[in-house]
């Protein structure tokens, strides 16, 4: 019992003794070309954000922009289309007795007609609209590349700075 107690107190003053904390490193104070470095980073890097903040603003006000323009686009192609179709078929109610089954066939082949006119303008303005997305996400990719580019830079400069 006495050898356990033992052995258990001197684990206990062996982990106590690894347990403390570290000594913390001695930081040389800084040099004059590392501050010099570390201010050159710092303000790259805040013209790089403000840079990639307004490239990414341009780039959300041109895709409102295209969507807007895309939703308008799309409501004029479905008015004309029922205007079109509005038209013929008054035509054909118009149309005589004896004529009204050809002009009723007629109505419908013009239904057919504005329909995909309208679904053509959709798809161009969709298309439009979706070309616009993805290069306004490329610009904000490579505005944040371009950044992140600058934070690097200014690291290595800074890094070097402190080897001289």
């Amino acid at each position: 019992m006495n050898k356990l107690l033992a052995t258990l107190i001197a684990g206990l003053f062996v982990s106590g003794a690894f347990a403390q904390a570290p000594v913390a490193p001695v930081v040389a104070p800084a040099t004059p070309a590392v501050v010099k470095a570390e201010a050159k980073a710092d303000k790259a890097t805040v013209k790089a954000v403000e840079s990639e903040a307004k490239v990414d603003a341009k780039a959300d006000a041109k895709v409102g922009k295209a969507a807007m323009k895309s939703s308008t686009t799309k409501a004029k192609a479905h008015a004309k289309a029922t205007k079109a179709k509005k038209k013929a078929h008054a035509k054909a109610a118009a149309a005589a007795p004896q004529d009204k089954v050809a002009a009723d066939a007629k109505a419908d082949k013009g239904d057919a007609k504005a329909d995909a006119k309208a679904d053509k303008a959709v798809v161009n303005a969709t298309a439009q609209a979706d070309k616009v997305k993805i290069d306004a996400k490329a610009d904000k990719m490579n505005a944040a590349a371009a950044t992140t580019a600058v934070k690097a830079e200014g690291k290595a400069d800074v890094k070097a700075a402190t080897v001289k």
